[in-house]
């Protein structure tokens, strides 16, 4: 039985309001080919497509998806607004090919020489017009392909020019920007003397036009001990791509979190994949742990005292695996938080918000996954002072930080990832209690203190309702995630 003295609980740290965070990749905005969500057995594979990286993976791993609707979607919009205040990061791996269209003429049919695709003025306006509807703040980067270079291949920011001073035409804001998705991986990856030189040119145009907005970067990927990429896109370093001169300097450091790619990439290498099976173990949620200890290291060298951002995270690489849109996956995107969040991270961005199985909102319904349920819960209870709630045991995972709104008030999440037994909890106060279950851990649907989450019939999110807890011992089920409230944890950090 795990004891907490709610009282005790000694603050370790603190995250940003928008803490929970999420993306809408610039391929949702401009339309193109992403990441195909699994088909059910039996069904025709769509004609392949083809995709940005420069890899051939299995067929079909990409689909075409029409331009995301922002601005009339209203179910995505409620759903959008009820996880703010949020950062909303417009970006990912096809935005390092797009071009601005910066008139109001209709699209081309084929984007100009040295791009991929085309955003259009319409499009950035539903971009904005959507933050400002569901209280979120624009992250974006631009495109630094062949068609964003000058003849001696520097960076042109003529492009991140018109988007910035566009933006501010509609009455927007961009709040923060990358220079570009992922630049220690590609064919090739940026060269660091490249990379220092261009991002410089990206802060001087910021301190010219939008001397407001934070520069977020690396953004890398695939390090931290185990090998994300195996084979081509080649990889270098964090270390290695800050090295040139002048030295990169970041108003935030970034990083992306994947502890392995979907098998629509098994193509990258060996023992590049995760399977079901390890969707609970020890060895897998721990990987979240590995990679902000390595990131805040290279933080501590390049950017010492700099917050921490991970503005990509998510169950794999490559659009989720078959159960990422399934309750099992939300033992990892629930434990991932806490970890994050005792770690040092500021903000963390789960990719997507609604495209492919990794999402948050399944874009064929608009209807809530499990992890937009406990996403749901997170926000609603989880404060902004972080807790130290001691480390996790086997089978059973705590986090802790500050109840919302509630001075003195503590929140607790305890995750019982015993398949079959029980795990007990002694609380010294009476807490107000939200356990999420399912029937099958594959299961694409959840409960609320054994009750069905689903939208009302008028479309609405329901009442989450908690069941009163007493103080003493607590049964946590097999496989199950609890949420207590205790707003009379009477701990002096949440005063």
């Amino acid at each position: 039985m795990v004891t907490v003295d709610v009282a005790a609980l000694k603050p370790v740290g603190r995250v940003d309001e928008r803490f929970q965070s999420y993306n809408v990749e610039s391929v949702e905005v401009t339309g193109g080919n992403f990441w195909a969500p699994f088909l059910p057995p039996g069904a025709a594979p769509p004609k392949p497509v083809a995709g940005p990286h420069g890899v051939e993976f299995a067929s079909g791993a990409y689909r075409r998806r029409e331009p995301l609707d922002l601005r009339g979607n209203q179910r995505l919009r409620m759903l959008a607004k009820a996880l703010g205040p949020a950062y909303v990061r417009v970006s990912g791996s096809w935005a390092n090919n797009v071009y601005f269209q910066d008139d109001d003429a209709p699209a081309p049919a084929t984007a100009p020489t040295g791009y991929q695709s085309v955003l259009t003025r319409g499009e950035w306006a539903g971009v904005v017009d959507f933050a400002k509807a569901v209280d979120g703040r624009i992250l974006t980067s631009f495109a630094v392909s062949a068609g964003a270079r000058t003849a001696d291949g520097a960076w042109n920011p003529d492009q991140a020019r018109r988007l910035i001073d566009y933006t501010h035409t509609i009455g927007g804001r961009i709040d923060a920007v990358e220079l570009s998705n992922e630049p220690n991986v590609g064919r090739p990856p940026y060269a660091p003397d490249k990379f220092a030189r261009d991002l410089a040119s990206l802060r001087d145009l910021l301190k010219a036009r939008s001397p407001e907005t934070k520069v977020v970067g690396p953004g890398s990927t695939g390090e931290a001990g185990f090998k994300l990429f195996a084979a081509p896109p080649k990889e270098i370093s964090t270390a290695t791509l800050l090295s040139g001169e002048p030295t990169p300097r970041f108003d935030v450091f970034s990083y992306h979190f994947y502890g392995a790619v979907s098998e629509r990439c098994a193509a990258l290498g060996k023992n590049v994949t995760t399977s079901a099976d390890e969707a609970l173990s020890e060895a897998w949620l721990s990987r979240a742990d590995a990679a902000q200890r390595y990131y805040a290291g290279v933080r501590d060298r390049f950017a010492p005292g700099a917050p921490i951002w991970v503005t990509e995270a998510s169950q794999t690489a490559c659009g989720g695996d078959r159960w990422s849109s399934a309750f099992l996956d939300t033992f990892r995107y629930v434990d991932q938080l806490g970890r994050f969040a005792k770690g040092g991270v500021s903000v963390v961005f789960h990719n997507t918000l609604a495209a492919s199985d990794y999402a948050l909102i399944d874009d064929r319904t608009w209807l809530p996954r499990p992890n937009y349920w406990a996403a749901l819960l997170w926000h609603r209870l989880m404060g902004e002072v972080v807790l130290d709630a001691g480390s996790p045991e086997p089978g059973v995972h705590l986090y802790a930080q500050c109840l919302r709104g509630r001075p003195g008030g503590v929140a607790l999440v305890a995750i019982n990832l015993n398949k079959a037994g029980r795990a007990s909890l002694q609380l010294p106060v009476g807490a107000e209690r939200y356990t999420l279950t399912a029937d099958a851990l594959q299961s694409g649907s959840v409960k609320l203190n054994a009750s069905t989450l689903q939208l009302t019939a008028s479309d609405q999110i329901p009442t989450l309702t908690p069941r009163p807890a007493p103080a003493g011992r607590l049964t946590l089920p097999p496989t199950s995630i609890n949420f207590f409230a205790i707003p009379k944890a009477g701990n002096p950090a949440c005063a």
